[in-house]
């Protein structure tokens, strides 16, 4: 089985939706965690926007990611170049797979445009964690 930890700066929303697409994608093939080089809380926007995808991720917490120091991850998925950048050393033999998608915490505007940039970086998301699952783990 493989292990796959997807690294954010605060494990608030573009982690938390990754882990929830790998974890569905995969459906079983793999262990997906996801943390953060910081931790924000898992933020209530990014649950809502998966749930109306059908995806429930209301049960995510928010993870440093020296709390998986243990385990071997085969890989490890950078979705924001904060944490490409400050990514600590892990000593793994894990392929790094890098990916910087828009912070939709940062969304300004209506309510509506904000929901929207959620369901766009959500769909990003969505397309990245299938494509990531074809090519790494089966179909």
């Amino acid at each position: 089985m493989k292990n796959i930890l997807v690294l954010c700066t605060g494990n608030s929303c573009r982690s938390q939706l990754a882990e929830g697409y790998l974890r569905h994608f995969a459906n079983g093939k793999a262990n997906v965690y996801s943390a953060g080089i910081e931790t924000h809380g898992v933020n209530p926007r990014a649950v809502a926007t998966m749930a109306a995808d059908g995806i429930d991720i209301s049960g995510h917490t928010s993870n440093h990611v020296e709390e998986y120091r243990g385990i071997a991850f085969d890989y490890v998925i950078t979705v924001c170049d904060h944490a490409q950048e400050n990514c600590p050393f892990f000593p793994t033999n894990a392929a790094r797979i890098h990916h910087n998608f828009p912070d939709p915490a940062k969304a300004v505007g209506t309510e509506e445009e904000i929901t929207a940039a959620f369901q766009q970086v959500r769909d990003q998301i969505r397309q990245f964690s299938q494509r990531f699952v074809a090519e790494h783990l089966g179909k």
